[in-house]
């Protein structure tokens, strides 16, 4: 039996928040590559789908599997995205991470209904916890995606679209951090102890 094969932190993050950082990148200088300043979105767009796609195929390329939460919000870049090109209207790629933070909201909730604690699969080569560690933390992640689901919509109809992508590269991600910061106590409360361990 092979050892599952996992990708160094570093690269892991680079190619998380490259696609990202590309988007900002994109929507900033879009008009030094010759589109209109209430275009650039469109071009950010483009740049999005297509180094989330290179992305996804660079990680699966190098661990022959695909992370879920990636995986999840890289379609509905392509799709959101998609539409937005397609229909040239900017609302699509706005609403993306509102959709996808309630879509993990909900099947965390689920997860927590039907006894079983999905974050635990999504995390458990990280973490080992007991069983009341995983549904707090699960429950704490859920109210989480929510509330930056709800923060997505109240910058994206608020205020300029400028704002708003700097607020998704530089807002959600610092925010995120911290959240998972927050957690170390409950981590460290309901840790389980390999033998020999204080």
């Amino acid at each position: 039996m092979t050892d599952e094969k996992r990708l160094p932190p570093l690269l892991k993050l680079v190619l998380e928040l490259g696609p990202l950082a590309l988007f900002f990148l994109g929507n900033a200088y879009g008009d030094r590559f010759g589109f209109a300043e209430d275009h650039r979105i469109f071009a950010a767009t483009g740049i999005f789908i297509v180094a989330t796609v290179i992305a996804l195929g660079i990680s699966y390329a190098l661990t022959r599997k695909l992370p879920i939460m990636p995986l999840v919000s890289g379609i509905v870049v392509v799709v959101f995205g998609g539409l937005t090109l397609f229909l040239q209207d900017e609302t699509f790629i706005k609403l993306k991470p509102t959709i996808v933070n309630t879509m993990f909201g909900f099947v965390l909730l689920g997860g927590l209904y039907f006894r079983k604690p999905l974050l635990q699969i999504v995390l458990d080569s990280m973490f080992e916890l007991d069983e009341a560690g995983w549904r707090k933390l699960t429950l704490r992640w859920a109210l989480f995606f929510f509330a930056l689901a709800a923060l997505n919509e109240i910058v994206w109809r608020t205020q300029t679209t400028d704002f708003w992508v700097s607020f998704k590269v530089f807002g959600i991600m610092p925010l995120t951090i911290a959240f998972a910061l927050a957690q170390t106590p409950l981590l460290l409360k309901h840790e389980i102890k390999k033998p020999g361990e204080v």
